[in-house]
């Protein structure tokens, strides 16, 4: 292990981190936009979100060389870089939670969202039948007077 790339390690931790808290931020404004039923702004987000998630897989792929390392190992420049990345990583993982609690929670708010808006379809359905029925049975026939007819 070359000396000092934990500068390396560390400097991957800050951005994985950086790129969840925007991440936990998208995901409470994907919560507000989906309780004010936004969804042009809601799919905005959710392409925002996309790309985090790229550059967040790109952070990983650059942090596997570092998991197969042996942690007492590394040489870190001061005592406190090491305690400062130990706490990133914490954070990271504290975070990646949150964001796992918000997913859920949108996911479940959605799908009550969708279903409630089936709801309103049916009901609407039902009614334009119901209605359509109606006019059917008080159409008055319209035609030709019959004068021809002996009474």
């Amino acid at each position: 292990m070359d000396a000092f790339e934990t500068d390396r390690l560390s400097d991957l931790i800050s951005r994985k981190q950086a790129c969840l808290l925007q991440l936990c931020d998208l995901g409470r404004q994907q919560a507000d936009l989906i309780e004010r039923d936004d969804m042009t702004q809601l799919l905005k987000v959710l392409a925002a979100k996309q790309h985090l998630i790229g550059s967040l897989q790109g952070i990983e792929r650059e942090l596997v060389p570092f998991r197969d390392q042996d942690p007492q190992q590394r040489q870190w420049r001061t005592p406190a870089d090491r305690a400062h990345c130990a706490h990133e990583v914490t954070l990271c993982r504290q975070l990646l939670a949150e964001i796992m609690v918000q997913e859920k929670r949108s996911e479940s708010r959605l799908a009550a969202r969708r279903n409630e808006a089936a709801q309103r379809l049916r009901l609407a359905h039902a009614a334009s039948q119901a209605c359509g029925a109606y006019q059917n049975d008080t159409k008055t026939e319209t035609g030709m007077l019959d004068v021809m007819s002996e009474s």
